[in-house]
């Protein structure tokens, strides 16, 4: 456990600085383009019609899930996932992307992750605003449920530091890895809740699914806006997803203290 407390100490102590560089990294990501950050809308609203229109309206014929429109089901769904599937991708390069450029200076390598998910985070917040006006305007009403929305934030930053705090690591190490990321990147998200219903699958199939901790921050953040349930309610998966972030995170920090070190050697 002192592997997590001294990576954790290096992000409370350095807070300021990984809010400040998190706004500059949105901010000059999209510097020479004429929208700049509109981009980092108008990529996933493209995706997600062309979801809508080929599942929701060509494979369903426009049919609901559960008593919901499915565009609403698609919605509360993708926009989680495109903070997660951003954060991990973006998140697992980011060491070997500036450690060149900050091996000469005192700089805490593991917080290089840290900022990568806060300035997806920064979207995710404005994208959610926007969900909530789509859900107004298709009369959506919300219920108590909505106050367990902050927990399922939370966990989606704890676990998706966890994974790009090891993933980082691994890949400055074996720069193959990160191709192999992205194929698995795309097979997640088929066997995360997004664009399917999980109930339609026998139960055997749903708990093999239940096995991606991806599932349980999606379908959570389905639930706490749709108001299909609270987290406590199945406690044993509840008890498995941060059994497997902190698992990860106590890996991932023991790996990324034993060989920073050693990082710029192989790049």
């Amino acid at each position: 456990m002192n592997y997590i407390f001294q990576i954790m100490k290096e992000q409370t102590s350095n807070l300021q600085l990984i809010f400040r560089l998190s706004r500059y990294e949105v901010k000059s990501k999209y510097l020479m383009h004429y929208l700049g950050v509109l981009w980092e809308f108008l990529n996933p609203t493209i995706q997600l019609l062309v979801y809508w229109l080929v599942i929701g309206i060509g494979i369903r014929g426009g049919g609901d899930i559960a008593g919901t429109p499915y565009i609403v089901w698609l919605l509360t769904g993708i926009i989680p996932w495109f903070f997660i599937s951003r954060s991990i991708t973006q998140g697992s390069n980011s060491v070997f992307k500036k450690v060149s450029l900050v091996s000469k200076m005192k700089f805490p390598v593991s917080v290089l992750p840290t900022i990568t998910i806060l300035s997806g985070l920064f979207i995710f917040v404005v994208m959610l605003v926007v969900l909530f006006i789509i859900l107004l305007l298709n009369n959506v009403t919300f219920d108590m449920h909505l106050i367990q929305l902050p927990y399922y934030i939370i966990s989606m930053c704890v676990f998706l530091f966890a994974i790009t705090l090891l993933f980082s690591t691994i890949s400055v190490i074996v720069r193959d890895f990160q191709a192999l990321l992205q194929q698995g990147i795309r097979v997640l998200f088929y066997l995360s809740p997004i664009l399917w219903d999980p109930s339609t699958f026998p139960y055997i199939v749903q708990n093999l699914l239940k096995l991606n901790p991806i599932y349980y921050l999606v379908d959570g953040f389905r639930s706490s806006v749709l108001g299909f349930g609270w987290f406590f309610q199945d406690i044993t998966y509840t008890i498995y997803f941060w059994s497997f972030t902190l698992l990860i995170l106590l890996i991932g920090s023991a790996i990324h203290l034993k060989l920073r070190n050693r990082f710029v050697d192989y790049i």
